[in-house]
């Protein structure tokens, strides 16, 4: 089983522009909405591969009824939506994406939660917790919730059986790190700005980070460097592979994706490096649609195929 949590949800609204202006004024050209949120992206894109998830966090508001009902009656009935109520409003999101794929976010910062209602949340996560679940802590968090919210979550649901696979930055990520989760997926950026260099997408570089934090004892590292491709370190074992030559819609949603396909293969108890492929396939079918919406069925097969994986060490 399958449980992706997303404290922070939202409606995305993703717009097509020209070119970005900055103090002018910029005219939209077409404007899609979705629900989302780091962890819903990668429920959605579960559900494109054929597998189930429970889609866990918190709601709020209209909005937010908007963002359980969407899930509960997605098509196939694979996202089982168990989401905490919160005041407020659940956020809203614009996306600006340029001809060239630029994307330019302009995020909320959402609704607040009190302890009580995440320590609800805590026991909601916790009653799916066992040696046959994998959970994804995915995505920002809102007012109220402590930085520290991922390393607590992941040492007690990994105390409970449970497999973790956490995807933030900053100090989410930071704290998250000393927890040693089963998998984490940085970005070039975050993982730079995690040990306190100059941003780098050179698999060279990156590599002996990755291997730093599989030193500390995180199992498998994902770094997503965009069009450059990623690159994975497990243990002393490395890999790079180069993005998949697409016609990119939208990179909005594109590491959801390659973390919802290592979920995948992990919850299939596939071997690593399939693992890993299956990630790189998701990841680029997820840039084939616009919004986050999840690609076409048979889109990611289809590029499974083309996966070039690189061992690097």
């Amino acid at each position: 089983m399958i449980v992706t949590v997303t404290m922070n949800p939202a409606i995305d609204r993703t717009a097509s522009i020209e070119a970005l202006h900055p103090h002018a004024l910029n005219r939209l050209g077409r404007v899609e909405q979705d629900v989302g949120g780091k962890g819903i992206n990668v429920s959605k894109m579960l559900a494109a591969l054929g597998r189930q998830s429970i889609a866990c966090g918190f709601a709020a508001g209209q909005a937010g009824r908007m963002v359980v009902d969407t899930l509960r009656a997605w098509p196939g009935g694979r996202i089982t939506p168990d989401f905490v109520s919160l005041s407020g409003e659940t956020r809203t999101n614009l996306k600006l994406v340029e001809p060239d794929g630029s994307l330019t976010e302009l995020n909320e910062s959402g609704p607040a939660a009190t302890p009580e209602q995440l320590e609800t949340l805590t026991r909601k996560l916790l009653d799916h917790a066992g040696p046959g679940t994998l959970f994804v802590l995915a995505g920002s968090i809102g007012p109220g919730v402590p930085q520290d919210i991922y390393r607590t979550l992941t040492a007690r649901l990994r105390a409970a059986g449970s497999r973790v696979l956490a995807d933030a930055d900053g100090p989410l990520f930071a704290r998250a790190v000393e927890a040693c989760p089963d998998v984490v997926k940085p970005n070039a950026y975050e993982l730079c700005q995690y040990f306190g260099v100059e941003t780098t997408e050179d698999p060279d570089a990156l590599i002996p980070m990755g291997l730093t934090l599989t030193g500390r004892g995180v199992g498998l590292v994902c770094i997503s460097m965009g069009g450059k491709g990623a690159c994975f370190v497990s243990g002393q074992h490395a890999w790079y592979a180069p993005a998949l030559p697409v016609a990119p819609r939208s990179t909005v949603g594109a590491g959801d994706a390659m973390l919802a396909g290592v979920a995948c293969g992990l919850d299939r108890n596939l071997p690593l490096e399939d693992c890993l492929r299956l990630g790189m396939a998701a990841s680029a079918a997820a840039c084939t649609t616009s919004g986050t919406r999840p690609p076409e069925p048979g889109i990611t097969e289809q590029l499974l195929v083309k996966v070039n994986l690189v061992n690097k060490r």
